[in-house]
C-alpha cells in the first residue's frame, strides 16, 4: 500500500519508518509543505491508500476536511480537535470518506482503557488521573486522560474526577489511574518508554482501514481486530 504521512515530527517520522519496514510505500509532508492543507489535492492523493496524520489540532482539522472531502481514507493520531468530530463525521458520510481516530494508538493503552472500565466498577472509591507528556504537547489534559475520565464517568456520572497534567522534558507519555478509599489504594499505570508503540498502532490501524468500506471509527472500537 501507499501511505501519505502528514507530520514529520518524532511520532510522524516513526510512523513513516515503521510503514516502510512493513513493506508499504511512504510519502511524507511536514506542516510547512502542507500549510492550510494546501497540498491535499486530487493529484496528491492519486494512488494513496491511506493518509496518516500526526500534526497538531488545527492542522489536523484542515487535513481531515480536505482528505474526507475527496472521499479518501485518513487515520488521525493527533488529539485536541474532538470538538470538530461531528463535523468531520458529516463530511465523511456525505463524501464517502473514511476516518479512524483515537486518543492513543498504543495497544498497551487500549488494555489500560479496558482495565480502567473494570476498576471503575468499584463503589466507595475516589478516582483521579495523572498524566505526564513532553513540553511541546499542546493539549492538556491529554486525549488519553480525557478518555480515561470518560470511562470512569460512565460508571460514576456524578463523581468529580481530578485530572493532573504535567509537561516534562521529552516524556513519551505516562498515565496513572488511582482509586482511593478509606482502607486502600489501587493504581493502574501505563508508562511509554518509546513512541514506537503509538506509531506501530497507527500503521496497523491504517492497514485495517484500507480493507473497510467507508465509515468513521474510534480506535477503541476496533483495536481488538488488529
Amino acid at each position: 500500500m501507499l501511505f501519505l504521512v502528514l507530520g514529520k515530527g518524532k511520532t510522524g517520522s516513526l510512523v513513516a519508518e515503521i510503514a516502510h519496514d512493513r513493506g508499504h510505500g511512504v510519502r511524507a509532508l511536514d506542516i510547512y509543505e502542507n500549510k492550510g492543507a494546501s497540498a491535499i489535492t486530487g493529484p496528491t492523493l492519486a494512488g494513496v491508500d491511506i493518509v496518516i496524520d500526526f500534526t497538531g489540532p488545527e492542522a489536523a482539522v484542515e487535513n481531515m476536511r480536505a482528505v474526507l472531502a475527496l472521499g479518501c481514507r485518513i487515520v488521525v493520531g493527533t488529539t485536541g480537535w474532538y470538538q470538530h468530530l461531528d463535523a468531520m463525521k458529516a463530511i465523511a458520510n456525505r463524501r464517502g470518506g473514511s476516518l479512524l481516530y483515537g486518543t492513543n494508538f498504543s495497544i498497551g493503552v487500549q488494555k489500560l482503557f479496558k482495565m480502567t472500565a473494570e476498576l471503575a466498577k468499584l463503589e466507595g472509591y475516589k478516582f483521579s488521573i495523572a498524566e505526564t507528556h513532553h513540553t511541546s504537547k499542546v493539549d492538556a489534559p491529554s486525549g488519553t486522560a480525557l478518555t480515561l475520565k470518560e470511562i470512569i464517568q460512565a460508571a460514576h456520572p456524578e463523581a468529580e474526577i481530578e485530572v493532573n497534567s504535567h509537561r516534562v522534558g521529552d516524556a513519551k507519555g505516562e498515565h496513572v489511574v488511582t482509586a482511593q478509599s478509606d482502607v486502600d489504594v489501587l493504581e493502574l499505570r501505563h508508562d511509554a518508554s518509546s513512541r514506537r508503540g503509538f506509531a506501530l498502532g497507527a500503521v496497523r490501524a491504517a492497514e485495517w482501514l484500507a480493507a473497510q468500506k467507508p465509515g468513521v471509527w474510534d480506535f477503541r472500537e476496533i483495536s481488538d481486530q488488529l
